[in-house]
């Protein structure tokens, strides 16, 4: 099963997903199994053009529309290949420190918790796997990113796809 991990891009009405996002990445999202978005879409039209895309579980950020938050919600949990996903926009106010996102992944009783807000790519493993995907259309201190899933046999393996120069970094996990 293939994931495509996603937030905060971000897209103000009239602004399209397809002129923002590369080929490879838009290919990428075509060919995942699921894709998963930590909110911040912004507007409706982006939310539509992503869930064009292919199966789409996603929650409300905080800049997000009306609609949206109305559509949306806060958190999700869903299993895939017997793990447990979290998703969530914004557990905690910093990066640091992610003492807060452990909890909350304890709390709503998952194996990982997919969070955004932060812009930039977080992969922490300790009893739960903690990630962030970053952004791919507004990255702010960070290259734009997004995150690619993979799970087999309960298994997760991954990579920080980063949008530009196409180099990735690959970070393994094991559920259990």
């Amino acid at each position: 099963m293939k994931l495509i991990v996603l937030s905060d891009t971000h897209l103000k009405p009239g602004q399209s997903l397809f002129s923002r996002l590369s080929k490879d990445l838009i290919s990428i999202i075509k060919n995942s199994n699921l894709i998963l978005h930590a909110g911040d879409f912004d507007s409706l039209q982006c939310y539509n053009e992503l869930q064009s895309l292919g199966k789409l579980i996603a929650v409300h950020g905080d800049t997000d529309c009306n609609e949206l938050i109305t559509l949306l919600p806060e958190r999700e949990v869903t299993e895939v290949g017997g793990v447990k996903i979290g998703i969530i926009h914004k557990g905690q106010l910093t990066s640091e420190h992610t003492d807060g996102l452990r909890y909350l992944a304890k709390e709503m009783d998952v194996d990982v918790l997919i969070f955004g807000h932060f812009h930039h790519p977080i992969v922490e493993k300790t009893e739960v796997l903690l990630l962030s995907p970053g952004s791919a259309t507004v990255p702010g201190i960070a290259e734009p990113s997004a995150m690619e899933l993979e799970i087999v046999d309960t298994n997760i393996r991954g990579k920080i796809i980063r949008c530009t120069g196409n180099a990735c970094s690959y970070f393994e996990y094991e559920k259990g």
